[in-house]
C-alpha cells in the first residue's frame, strides 16, 4: 500500500480527519479535485459555533409553514422543480423536527458541539493562524420585542442547561456595541461562548498546510475513480493511482458520488446558499450579526469586508445560481448594515452537506471494509469539522472515543 488511508475531500471536516489521522500514526494522503476549502468550507458564515445546541428543525408553526408556502420570505426559497427529489426527505425531516425527537437530537450533538471550540484551538495553535479567529462571541438580533422575549428564554435555559455565556442588550446597548448599525433591531443577545473566523476558506488551507507540513501529502484527483482492491481501496490522481488499505470519504455534499455506487442509500440532501461581499460604508462590525427574523448573517471578513450569507435555498445542486433569495435580503440588510458596493464579481453559491435526522455521518461503513464516512454536518461543517476528526480518528485507530459514536453511525440507514 501507498499510504494507509486515503482521506477523500479536502474540506474542514477532510482535512481535519487527515490530521488527526497523521497524529496516531497513519500514513495519509488527502484528495481533492481542487485546493483545499474551496468548496463549502470557503462560503460560510465564519462562525465556530458552541452555542447552537439545538439543531436547525422543520418549522412546525402554522404561520412559518404559511410564510414559507408563499415563497416570498427571506430565509428560505424553493425552486418547485426540485420539489419532487426533495418530498421524501423533508416528510423524514418534519416527522425528525418534532419536540421529542429534535431534543434527542440535540443531546447526540451536545457532546460534538461542547468539543468544538477546544478541539479548533488545538488546530490553531498548531497551524499558526490564530490572526484569522476572534474570540468576541456573536450577536443575535431581533426586529420585535415578542421574538426577543422568546430568544431570551431559550437563551436562559440554555445557559443554565449547558453553561453557555451569553448577555441581553437592549436597542441602546447593541448601537453602543456596533456604532455602524442601523435602526431596525429592538435588542439582541450577545453570546460569548462561539468564535468567528474572518476567512474560513483561509483556515482550512491553514490546517492543510499543518498537515503537509508534518508529512502529510495531498494530491489533486478525482474521488468518483475510487474502487475497491483486494486489500484495500485505489483512486486516480493527478499523480497517478494510490492505494491505501482504508478510505475516507468526506466529501460533504458530493459523498453520494461515492457512496451510492457501492449501494449505500444514505438520505443526504443539500441546502443551498449564497454569500455576497460588500465595503462598508458605516463602521466596521467587531463581530457577526444574525438577523434571526429574516434569517441571514453579516459578518467582517479580512480585507476590511463585510459577508453577507443567506439562509437556505431549496433547488437541484446542479441547478444554475437563481440569486432571488440574495437580492431579497440586500435590500433589507443594505441600509440596516451599511452595505456598500458589491466587491464580488458574483454571488458565491454553496451546499450545505444535510441529513434528515440533523446529525452527521460519522464511522465505517457497514457493508465494505476499510471504508468510513464523515459527512452531513449540516449547517455545521465548520463548527464541527476538528471535532469529527478526532471522533473518526479515534475509532479508525482502535482508541477508546471520547463520546459515544453511536448516534452517527452510518448504519442507521440502512
Amino acid at each position: 500500500m501507498d499510504f494507509d488511508v486515503i482521506v477523500l475531500g479536502a474540506g474542514i471536516v477532510g482535512v481535519s480527519s487527515a490530521l488527526h489521522l497523521q497524529d496516531r500514526g497513519r500514513r495519509v494522503a488527502l484528495v481533492d479535485r481542487r485546493a483545499p476549502g474551496e468548496e463549502t468550507s470557503f462560503g460560510n458564515a465564519g462562525l465556530i459555533e458552541r452555542s447552537s445546541i439545538v439543531p436547525y428543525a422543520f418549522p412546525r408553526k402554522f404561520a412559518t409553514l404559511l410564510r414559507y408556502a408563499r415563497n416570498e420570505s427571506t430565509d428560505l426559497y424553493w425552486d418547485y422543480r426540485a420539489l419532487p427529489s426533495y418530498v421524501t426527505w423533508l416528510a423524514r425531516f418534519w416527522w425528525e423536527s418534532s419536540p421529542q425527537r429534535l431534543a434527542a437530537a440535540a443531546r447526540d450533538m451536545l457532546p460534538l458541539i461542547s468539543q468544538s471550540v477546544a478541539e479548533h484551538d488545538a488546530l490553531i495553535a498548531r497551524a499558526d493562524v490564530a490572526s484569522l479567529v476572534h474570540a468576541h462571541g456573536w450577536v443575535q438580533a431581533f426586529r420585535t420585542h415578542a421574538a426577543l422575549e422568546r430568544g431570551t428564554a431559550t437563551a436562559e435555559l440554555a445557559a443554565h442547561e449547558h453553561g453557555l455565556n451569553f448577555t441581553p442588550l437592549d436597542a441602546a446597548a447593541l448601537r453602543a456595541r456596533e456604532p455602524g448599525l442601523g435602526e431596525g433591531f429592538v435588542g439582541a443577545l450577545h453570546w460569548h461562548d462561539p468564535k468567528s473566523v474572518s476567512n474560513p476558506g483561509a483556515l482550512t488551507k491553514g490546517y492543510a498546510r499543518l498537515f503537509e507540513r508534518e508529512g502529510g501529502t495531498l494530491f489533486t484527483g478525482d474521488a468518483t475513480t475510487v474502487r475497491e482492491e483486494r486489500d484495500g481501496w485505489s483512486v486516480e490522481t493527478s499523480s497517478g493511482r494510490i492505494a491505501a488499505r482504508e478510505v475516507v470519504v468526506a466529501l460533504g455534499p458530493w459523498s453520494d458520488a461515492v457512496f451510492a455506487p457501492l449501494g449505500y442509500r444514505i438520505p443526504l440532501r443539500v441546502k443551498r446558499g449564497y454569500h455576497m461581499h460588500y465595503r462598508p460604508t458605516h463602521t466596521m462590525l467587531s463581530q457577526p450579526i444574525v438577523d434571526t427574523e429574516q434569517g441571514y448573517v453579516i459578518a467582517p471578513m479580512d480585507g476590511d469586508r463585510l459577508r453577507l450569507t443567506t439562509g437556505v435555498e431549496i433547488a437541484r445542486r446542479d441547478a444554475p445560481p437563481t440569486g432571488i433569495q440574495l437580492a431579497r435580503v440586500e435590500r433589507i440588510a443594505k441600509p440596516l448594515f451599511g452595505l456598500g458596493e458589491r466587491v464580488d464579481a458574483a454571488p458565491w453559491l454553496g451546499m450545505r452537506p444535510c441529513t434528515p435526522d440533523m446529525r452527521p455521518v460519522i464511522g465505517p461503513a457497514p457493508r465494505h471494509r476499510g471504508l468510513w464516512f464523515a459527512f452531513g454536518h449540516n449547517h455545521h461543517g465548520l463548527t464541527l469539522g476538528p471535532v469529527t476528526g478526532r471522533l473518526l480518528a479515534e475509532m479508525m485507530t482502535g482508541a477508546a472515543p471520547f463520546t459515544d459514536p453511536r448516534p452517527y453511525r452510518p448504519a442507521r440507514f440502512d
